[in-house]
């Protein structure tokens, strides 16, 4: 198993991103639905926790059969999808775990992720405690302005170098923004990776985690360029938002119905509303 924290710092609150992080999430996900592709809802309703309280929880179809390359396709089923349960207990996550997350015909792999937030420059120590630690373990900054993303992902539109945000005036990021205070909030991503495969197990474990590393950084970098749409928006509008989506998503997924609504239309509320 290999074990590595991620660290990504962002110019916004830990409450403003309560918000941002769902509105992200739901109009990235449809963005990339096709048909027969993208992420499919299954589940996604309120949990509660007796340790960390009232949560939610998602379980979901991360369809990828169409974006593997040639070779990974010659060996794998026509459909191809990753089964993801989140528990989400704001401002602490668990993404996945070793039994949820998993290939849905290879089920010597696994994925275990835990998130926390915090309003610092990631400069706390040892935040998780886990017991999954066994060893020292690679802490990683990420920066969402200046390391780089495959190609055929840019858009200069979300280039946090380039953006200005008109609501909130922050923006363009400079190099090194995580020294620069505030706002200043910091992501906190331990990912264990585990692929029990002689012979391919270092090999798969680091793709895994470079794969890991882009879909971070995509995600924070859509974050803040869309902070335009999403700031102000309250919890209530946010889940109504996803709700909407969730539902356009999986209809364009399951060939039902063609799309029902517009993403780029959506959450841009006409007048600022008060914080959540």
């Amino acid at each position: 198993m290999l074990v590595k924290e991620y660290r990504i710092c962002m110019p916004l609150t830990t409450e403003e991103y309560r918000v941002g992080q769902l509105y992200t999430i739901s109009k990235h996900s449809h963005q990339e639905s096709e048909k027969g592709e993208g992420v499919e809802v299954v589940k996604n309703e309120p949990h509660e926790d007796t340790v960390h309280g009232p949560g939610q929880f998602t379980e979901k179809r991360v369809h990828l059969s169409r974006k593997l390359p040639s070779w990974a396709r010659a060996v794998t089923p026509r459909i191809f999808y990753i089964t993801e349960k989140a528990w989400n207990y704001y401002p602490y996550t668990i993404s996945a775990d070793s039994r949820s997350l998993q290939c849905s015909f290879l089920l010597k792999f696994s994925i275990y992720i835990e998130t926390k937030y915090e309003d610092n420059c990631g400069d706390s120590e040892n935040i998780f405690h886990s017991d999954k630690i066994l060893s020292d373990h690679e802490v990683s900054f990420l920066d969402i302005a200046f390391d780089e993303i495959p190609e055929r992902y840019y858009n200069s539109l979300e280039d946090p170098r380039f953006f200005s945000s008109a609501r909130t005036g922050r923006g363009p990021l400079q190099e090194g923004c995580h020294h620069h205070p505030k706002p200043i909030m910091c992501s906190y991503e331990l990912v264990s990776v585990k692929f029990e495969v002689w012979g391919l197990q270092t090999r798969v474990e680091q793709f895994v985690h470079k794969v890991i590393q882009n879909i971070l950084l995509i995600r924070h970098r859509q974050a803040f360029t869309w902070v335009d749409e999403w700031c102000g928006m309250t919890m209530e509008e946010v889940r109504c938002y996803e709700q909407e989506t969730q539902e356009a998503t999986n209809n364009e997924l399951l060939g039902l119905v063609a799309p029902t609504i517009a993403v780029s239309e959506v959450g841009q509320p006409a007048a600022m509303h008060s914080a959540p």
